[in-house]
């Protein structure tokens, strides 16, 4: 039997922390000149955008609800640097919303640039 390879291994791995009991631990896979926007939508026009760098990135850990939800992953692929996710978002194991990423990594294997859309106004499964 042979292992087969997990699609865009890298954002696997970082949503699985996020959900976990450290997710500041994500802080630790992001390169020097990291970069990110998470466009995080919670239905009827309201959007907020966390845009910039590491410090954008502390600013989204901090106001998350750690353990109430997680990150499924529905389909994924990887493509050179680059690894693309399209996930489910869910409270208490009830689907709450959709959500695609979007990783470029560096030559060391660090998070360059990283980009989210999340909606609760549509679902994929």
């Amino acid at each position: 039997m042979t292992d087969t390879p997990v699609a865009a291994p890298f954002l696997t791995a970082w949503f699985e922390i996020l959900d976990g009991d450290e997710p500041s631990r994500i802080l630790d896979l992001i390169s020097d000149d990291f970069s990110l926007s998470i466009l995080f939508s919670t239905g009827g026009g309201d959007a907020t955008d966390f845009a910039g760098g590491r410090a954008a990135l502390v600013g989204y850990l901090e106001q998350r609800e750690r353990g109430t939800r997680t990150h499924h992953r529905l389909a994924a692929t990887t493509l050179g640097r680059d690894e693309f996710f399209l996930g489910e978002v869910r409270r208490a194991g009830v689907p709450e919303a959709s959500f695609v990423a979007a990783g470029r990594m560096n030559g060391e294997g660090r998070l360059r640039r990283l980009l989210i859309g999340r909606s609760s106004e549509i679902r994929f499964t």
